[in-house]
C-alpha cells in the first residue's frame, strides 16, 4: 500500500468505526417504561337506584380530569355470564399512569379529595387492584 492509500484506509476506517459506534448507542435497551394500573370497582348501597347511579357517573367524569391520569375507562358489568365472572359491581373504574409516583399524586389531587368527599356516601364498598408493571405496546 502507498502512503496515500494508507491514510484514506486510516480515515476511512475511523469514519466507519465511528459511525457504527453512534447508531449503537441508540440500540442500547432500556428497561422498559413502568405502568401503574389503578382499578377500583365500585358498589352502590342503592343497587336499583338510577339517580344514585348517574350521580356516581357524574363524580367519575369529573374525577378523569386529574391531569396525571394517562388514561380512564369507566365501564359496567358485560354481559358475560361464566361461573368465574362478578357481576355484582355497579362501576368499574380503570386508570393507568405513568409510574407509582404519578399515583400518589392522583390520590393527593384535589379533584381526587372533592370525589371521596362528594360521592363515597353513594357506595356500600369499594375493592382496589393497584398493579405495576411494563408498559407493553
Amino acid at each position: 500500500m502507498n502512503r496515500q492509500s494508507r491514510r484514506a484506509f486510516v480515515r476511512k476506517s475511523v469514519a466507519a468505526s465511528v459511525g457504527a459506534t453512534v447508531p449503537a448507542t441508540d440500540l442500547i435497551t432500556v428497561a422498559p417504561k413502568e405502568l401503574f394500573v389503578h382499578h377500583v370497582l365500585f358498589y352502590l348501597k342503592n343497587v336499583g337506584n338510577e339517580a344514585d347511579k348517574a350521580k356516581l357517573l357524574e363524580g367519575l367524569n369529573k374525577l378523569a380530569k386529574v391531569p396525571t391520569i394517562k388514561m380512564v375507562h369507566i365501564g359496567t358489568p358485560a354481559a358475560t355470564n361464566r361461573e368465574v365472572i362478578d357481576r355484582s359491581y355497579t362501576f368499574s373504574w380503570l386508570c393507568l399512569f405513568d409510574s407509582a409516583a404519578d399515583e400518589e399524586a392522583y390520590q393527593k389531587h384535589p379533584i381526587h379529595d372533592e370525589f371521596r368527599n362528594n360521592y363515597a356516601s353513594l357506595w356500600e364498598k369499594v375493592v382496589i387492584y393497584d398493579s405495576i408493571g411494563p408498559k407493553r405496546s
